[in-house]
């Protein structure tokens, strides 16, 4: 893995060239160019606002505690960091069958063509950073907010879920060149991790739930739980994971990346074979 990870970022130049491809080939019919990937993620929020900001506005308020006030932040926050999953996993997962020809002519190691889509993927979440950050500082400016030390949770939580991705993208996309159910049962999985991951309502809201606590369990063993803890703990401090939820998380990511890089690796000639 260590002459893996060296050949790889001997050849980072190739992977900027990709991402920039990607990049441009995906906006480059598009009016609205790279607002796309901020008016998507806005729209979904405001969805959501709609329906537990004021139509269940008294029983979501109950569970955020302090997030209560600023609950469109608490969405947003949480929505961003999301597309940024959903869209690099659908897209890391078809990253090798979409891309053949330049697999089988390029001279470079072929983990760049999956972590080239999570690095995409990531340009477009940080291009929201800015109107996340205005958000922010209008409710900061209300006192409706009081990040801190918290803030410091955001490179941690952009460092565990590149890990976690990553990982992910590198055993996808060589599963799915051998097997193309992969795909399309990833389409399944996105939808109920959504749904499965404290996104748009609280950790609390599931801990202090009627479920069974081996249930409980199986849960937060989901990396992307103290993942999106580790999100919203930027403008709200307890929202921060303890510390059995962050070891769980950080072990998980890094297990998901081993296992990604060995998968990969091993499977790599059937996969040139079959491409």
């Amino acid at each position: 893995m260590t002459s893996g990870v060296a050949a790889l970022w001997s050849h980072r130049n190739s992977l900027r060239i990709l991402v920039r491809r990607d990049l441009a080939v995906k906006y480059q019919q598009s009016v609205l160019g790279y607002f796309w990937s901020l008016i998507e993620p806005l729209g979904m929020g405001a969805i959501y606002w709609f329906v537990f900001g004021v139509l269940y506005s008294r029983d979501t308020g109950r569970h955020l505690g302090e997030a209560a006030e600023s609950y469109p932040l608490f969405l947003i926050t949480g929505i961003f960091a999301w597309m940024w999953t959903s869209s690099a996993l659908s897209e890391a997962t078809n990253a090798l069958t979409g891309q053949s020809r330049l697999i089988t002519t390029m001279n470079v190691p072929r983990q760049v063509f999956p972590i080239g889509r999570v690095t995409g993927r990531f340009a477009e979440y940080a291009a929201g950073l800015p109107i996340l950050i205005a958000i922010a500082v209008i409710y900061a400016a209300h006192g409706r907010i009081h990040p801190g030390w918290s803030l410091l949770s955001l490179p941690l939580a952009v460092l565990v879920q590149a890990v976690l991705l990553t990982g992910l993208a590198l055993l996808l996309s060589a599963w799915n060149v051998l097997m193309r159910d992969v795909e399309r049962l990833m389409r399944l999985i996105i939808r109920v991790l959504f749904y499965a991951t404290p996104i748009i309502y609280p950790l609390s809201l599931v801990r202090e739930s009627s479920l069974p606590d081996w249930l409980k369990v199986v849960y937060e063993l989901n990396p992307l739980v103290g993942i999106f803890q580790l999100h919203h703990a930027i403008w709200y401090p307890d929202e921060f994971p303890d510390a059995r939820l962050l070891a769980t998380t950080v072990g998980g990511s890094l297990l998901v990346l081993t296992a990604g890089w060995w998968s990969f690796r091993r499977l790599e000639p059937a996969v040139l074979k079959e491409l």
